[in-house]
């Protein structure tokens, strides 16, 4: 009798260290691109020396002439820059305090149907940018007169895109939710719903997550005190797979994508 008592109080002293250790959100996740769905395309227009970029949020309207211009209300740059290298092909560059923060190529297909992108964005990261090919289709096209890359696009297919914008690990301890990736950003918040710093991120100041059920949580984005994301994120019966949901509240959007368990 003496011993069964010793057995049962260290069982019930190791049982919830062990719950915590086997939370279903635990572990490192990698995000499947080719499982992501979008509901809007991005919308551009190059016409008459302009470059107007009408999805991003806020706009960006800049001349298309090489040249850095000062662009406002976009956290993590605040200089464009916009260089027609020929009739289906642009180049685009981002600063920030004079650094560039972020890179990218598109071009158009012969047919003008498909548009390949190539970028780097060191924009929100504190370690090496993340990098990445895709391609998008046409689904609207430009007025008469613009740019081959005017028009409304639907991201149809991601080539490659770098681990590290790709990878974050959970870990629940009691109540607690922390969240870290391979670009520095990271959080610990409750998972009532109170709201916590978030780090490393000029576009997000803070956070919340809420448990919704055992395999669902609720994390809630936002900028100096604005909600600006809302996503759901969903881990499957097996544990194998979680499904992530994200209504994008500045470009009324929302995305769908599956995360891995490594």
């Amino acid at each position: 009798m003496k011993n069964t008592r010793w057995v049962v109080l260290i069982a019930s002293l190791v049982m919830p260290a062990t719950a915590m250790a086997q939370s279903v959100f635990d572990g490192t996740w990698k995000l499947d691109l080719n499982t992501a769905t979008f509901s809007k395309p991005d919308v551009y227009l190059l016409k008459d020396g302009m470059y107007h970029c009408k999805t991003c949020a806020p706009s960006t309207d800049v001349k298309a002439d090489g040249q850095d211009h000062k662009v406002s209300g976009h956290p993590y740059y605040d200089m464009v820059s916009i260089k027609i290298v020929d009739d289906r092909t642009i180049e685009e560059t981002a600063k920030k305090n004079g650094k560039t923060v972020a890179t990218s190529k598109k071009w158009v297909s012969a047919d003008g149907n498909t548009m390949m992108v190539e970028f780097t964005d060191s924009s929100a990261t504190n370690a090496a940018p993340i990098t990445g090919k895709g391609e998008l289709t046409r689904v609207a096209k430009g007025p008469a007169g613009s740019h081959a890359i005017s028009g409304s696009w639907q991201f149809s297919k991601v080539d490659s895109v770098s681990d590290n914008g790709l990878m974050f690990t959970n870990k629940v301890e009691g109540d607690t939710l922390s969240m870290s990736n391979q670009t520095g950003q990271g959080y610990t918040a409750k998972l009532d719903g109170t709201e916590a710093p978030y780090k490393g991120d000029p576009g997000t100041t803070s956070v919340s997550v809420k448990k919704v059920d055992e395999n669902t949580i609720e994390e809630t984005d936002k900028r100096d005190g604005k909600v600006i994301s809302v996503t759901r994120m969903t881990v499957a019966s097996d544990g194998k797979s979680m499904t992530l949901v994200v209504d994008d509240k500045l470009r009324k959007a929302t995305s769908k994508m599956v995360a891995v368990k490594q």
